[in-house]
């Protein structure tokens, strides 16, 4: 099973995918989409559908795996994440792949065992996990990987060949 995990952001947004079995999970690519603060939103939205929707046709997926809405004391910030995740999932909708959301907490559990870890943790553990040579960067493509690492895990016990 191949899972696309994906960490929102209207300034970054995180992309890891990874090929697993149940048991034992490869790194198949990771990156983020980077957009500058100074171009329209409308126009650093089109760019994170266009490079979303660019890797799925360069690597194809089963599954996205995305962070969900997380709870924020500015509202703008809170804004702009949603528009970017709704177009994560529009991406999801095109391409035909289902979609599993999983909190910041949850994710964190997953892959380091504590909800409330540290990025500096998570992406330890991500590379830990995925045998990498290094550290992933940039910390968005970590926190991307790790959401597909968290699906993986929630998938255990049920058949993920294809």
């Amino acid at each position: 099973m191949r899972i696309l995990g994906v960490d929102p952001g209207s300034g970054a947004t995180g992309y890891g995918m990874i090929e697993t079995d149940g048991s034992r999970h490869r790194t198949v690519l990771f990156g983020a989409v980077t957009t500058s603060p100074r171009q329209p939103f409308h126009q650093r939205l089109l760019r994170i559908f266009e490079e979303l929707d660019a890797v799925l046709a360069r690597e194809e997926a089963d599954v996205m795996a995305i962070e969900g809405v997380f709870h924020s004391a500015n509202v703008q910030a809170a804004l702009k994440l949603g528009h970017a995740r709704g177009v994560a999932l529009v991406v999801a909708a095109r391409r035909g792949l289902d979609v599993r959301e999983y909190s910041p907490l949850e994710i964190k559990s997953a892959v380091v065992g504590y909800g409330r870890a540290e990025k500096i943790q998570v992406q330890t553990m991500v590379q830990l996990i995925l045998g990498l040579p290094e550290l992933p960067t940039p910390d968005h493509a970590a926190d991307a990987l790790a959401v597909a690492i968290c699906h993986a895990h929630r998938m255990k016990g049920t058949d993920v060949r294809r």
